[in-house]
């Protein structure tokens, strides 16, 4: 930072102009291409109406190291290539004059997203007016400033996609020792669940009574916490102490699984780590002897099931229950070998779920971070006229 207090007090200490966007760069629209010329990999990603390629290309249209804004679908996302690419005609692209360095625009543009996505039309497609974009004002500093500022935000941005890079890997190893670690051998018991657990189902009061759910303490859950991790970091609602005994729903004790039995997340799992109860699209699962059957284990058995969840779906809403449930089967080796399994996978998932002391935390705290000095540094007294 006392380097770039010196540059700026030595090479605009009365402030710096703010110019429009259309005045200062080229704004050209992409050109639309046919989803059959694309390919799956290639050398020149495609970029249509998302952050996400939509392919990939045997030519290009822009070099490397520009910057563009997506106008159709995810409008008002901001983009910026290190590559050659091809734009799209959804695609708003900047070519920057020798005294804008690309890099800067990019950082200067992420500055004032919120206000871009609050200009954009929502009709069917959402839309950015190209007008939008042309009037848009940016700071434009001397060029020794801007090329300061887009080296401190670098480095922020390396130091996230490290940890990025980090927690991704952490993960594929976690998915490779849980498998290894839950296969066995065939002298190995396996067991129905419904012998071996309690197994229940949730409730919902009545939604348009306040007397079930006007300032209600007991969490309630829903199927989306279902998400594989140990840590559920959401709450779906609170009920009341009078809802909870107008509805079918129970209080479960910590320790217990959760199963979504509907949707988008059926089959996927969740372990409270407090009492709650839940809706009836979510299963409970509860040993019937903790000296036979580990908690922890149970949750992590429970996800090796999932694709016999997904074999219920068949084009329509997949639907399971209790009965389904209750037949399906796990290995269930001493209670000496699941404590050994649990403490292995324990230790990956704080280390990858965990939003208190893993890495999405260090992750979201360095997001943070940037998100604080890129505003910060991007903010300029603007030279009067």
């Amino acid at each position: 930072m006392t380097k770039l207090d010196k540059l700026i007090a030595e090479l605009c200490p009365d402030g710096v102009p703010f110019v429009k966007l259309g005045e200062i760069t080229k704004i050209t629209r992409g050109v639309r291409v046919i989803k059959s010329q694309l390919s799956e990999s290639g050398e020149y990603p495609v970029y249509q109406n998302s952050m996400t390629p939509l392919g990939f290309f045997d030519d290009s249209n822009y070099k490397a190291n520009t910057v563009f804004v997506i106008s159709a679908g995810a409008a008002g996302e901001i983009g910026y290539s290190t590559v050659d690419f091809w734009a799209a005609d959804d695609c708003f692209c900047f070519t920057c004059p020798e005294h804008l360095q690309s890099r800067f625009l990019y950082y200067a543009l992420l500055c004032q997203q919120k206000y871009l996505f609050s200009q954009v039309r929502r009709a069917s497609v959402p839309r950015l007016a190209r007008t939008v974009v042309e009037q848009l004002k940016i700071p434009l500093p001397p060029l020794p400033i801007q090329y300061e500022i887009v080296r401190i935000l670098d480095n922020f941005t390396e130091q996230t996609a490290e940890l990025t890079a980090e927690l991704t890997a952490r993960k594929m190893q976690y998915e490779y020792y849980r498998k290894q670690l839950l296969t066995f051998d065939d002298n190995i018991p396996t067991l129905e669940l419904g012998k071996i657990c309690t197994i229940g189902a949730g409730g919902t009061p009545q939604r348009g009574n306040p007397d079930y759910w006007e300032n209600g303490t007991i969490k309630w859950l829903g199927s989306t916490v279902c998400k594989n991790q140990k840590s559920i970091d959401e709450v779906t609602d609170y009920i009341t102490e009078f809802g909870l005994k107008s509805s079918s729903a129970k209080i479960l004790k910590q320790g217990t699984t959760l199963i979504a039995m509907v949707g988008a997340t059926i089959g996927k799992v969740a372990f409270l780590n407090y009492e709650a109860t839940t809706n009836q699209n979510v299963a409970s699962l509860y040993p019937l002897d903790e000296k036979k059957l580990n908690n922890s284990y149970l949750f992590y058995v429970c996800q090796m099931l999932y694709p016999q969840f997904l074999a219920l779906s068949s084009g329509k809403l997949a639907i399971a229950n209790l009965s389904f449930i209750r037949n399906l089967q796990i290995p269930l080796p001493p209670l000496e070998e699941q404590e050994r399994i649990v403490s292995i996978p324990d230790r990956f998932d704080t280390l990858t779920t965990d939003i208190t002391n893993g890495l999405p935390a260090e992750i979201a705290a360095r997001q943070k971070q940037y998100e604080y000095y890129r505003d910060k540094l991007l903010t300029f007294k603007e030279l009067s006229t």
